[in-house]
């Protein structure tokens, strides 16, 4: 019996205008359009891509004990938080492996937690967990919202013609509500491109007006824009060094290990901190670099790495072409020694070693946060 997948309310648009469709953490997704990966990656870097992530999940968190409640279960000091303002935190297991990442939303009203697609139904069941009596009401609301990011150098400018808000003026991480295009839209100025623009959170009735109306106003206002597949999502994030859950982070990694320690306030009492605080006084035994091959080949997930003596030391994360760089390179775990940039390596590509050189992260630096 063929497996059965989840579609997005978009998923006959993207049949229609020529994407190709790949099951994805349980769903069928566009993972390229006829203009391919590459054409959309730079068409992101160099004015707007706008890309339906309708699967990824979002969860409510309210009552009178909802901020104490978060703020045990992620890395970060909630606390700390402004209202309309947006947070990445990451949430980790008494072990300190992570459970998953996600952006957190301090509203009026509530705490709005966006979690990634395959871990939806493990975090919202972890989450119930950790209770321990509380005042709280944890809601899965994701079947009712829909989630769009539209990602560039001129995505704001572009969204500016769609809403009667000022969001041109909006810092980075916060958030408002507001109309785009007619429709009430919570507007977060956050992503996972390296670029800077927003994701979008409205009713899921509206997505094909709503995603219409912006591909139709770049044409109108001379504002190249486009719908992109997972494919350059994937470059698109790996270049300026964001993680991706089941490659740079799982729960057999921790934060230390991915060089996600910023994304942990050790002032704060949350879940494994007892035992990051352990492995930071004991030492890493593995760290994640980047590195980028001096021979030809294209590295992928799982390949082995070695040292020039032959020796096995760890393996590939995440490996493709970055376009904007225009190399072959990736992520991998390799023990601390091997981690300095300029230190050579092997990656076993069909069966033959491909010299390759860590090399410092990210690989791109976005202009806005230069």
């Amino acid at each position: 019996m063929a497996e059965s997948f989840n579609r997005t309310r978009l998923y006959q648009w993207h049949v229609d205008h020529g994407a190709r469709m790949v099951p994805f953490a349980g769903w069928e997704m566009p993972v390229q359009y006829a203009t391919g990966p590459i054409e959309e990656h730079r068409l992101t870097r160099r004015s707007a891509g706008m890309f339906d992530i309708d699967h990824m999940g979002q969860i409510t968190i309210t009552g009178l004990d909802a901020e104490r409640f978060l703020n045990r279960l992620v890395t970060i000091d909630i606390t700390k938080m402004k209202e309309n303002e947006a947070a990445y935190a990451l949430m980790c297991y008494e072990n300190g492996g992570i459970v998953d990442d996600v952006f957190i939303y301090n509203l009026p009203d509530k705490w709005f937690v966006v979690v990634n697609a395959d871990n939806l139904a493990k975090d919202y069941d972890w989450m119930y967990e950790y209770d321990d009596g509380m005042k709280v009401k944890v809601d899965d609301v994701s079947l009712g919202i829909y989630m769009l990011a539209l990602q560039g150098p001129r995505a704001i400018e572009l969204l500016q013609h769609l809403t009667p808000a000022d969001v041109t003026n909006m810092p980075r991480f916060s958030a408002l509500e507001a109309e785009v295009a007619g429709h009430k839209t919570l507007i977060g100025r956050t992503g996972y491109t390296g670029e800077d623009g927003v994701e979008l959170f409205f009713s899921s009735n509206h997505v094909e007006e709503i995603w219409q109306r912006i591909l139709d106003t770049g044409v109108e206002t001379g504002i190249e824009v486009g719908p992109v597949g997972l494919a350059a999502r994937d470059s698109l994030r790996f270049e300026p060094g964001f993680s991706l859950y089941g490659h740079e982070i799982n729960e057999n990694i921790t934060p230390l290990e991915a060089n996600l320690g910023w994304a942990c306030d050790f002032d704060s009492d949350f879940i494994g901190k007892a035992a990051l605080l352990e492995q930071k006084e004991k030492g890493l035994t593995k760290k994640l670099i980047a590195f980028e091959l001096t021979d030809k080949g294209v590295p992928r997930q799982g390949y082995i790495i070695t040292n020039e003596d032959g020796h096995e030391i760890g393996e590939v994360v995440t490996g493709l072409y970055a376009p904007t760089v225009d190399k072959y390179c990736g992520h991998a775990f390799v023990p601390p020694e091997f981690a300095k940039p300029g230190t050579p390596l092997n990656i076993i590509i069909r069966n033959k070693p491909k010299a390759a050189i860590v090399v410092k992260r990210p690989f791109y630096k976005p202009a806005y946060r230069s």
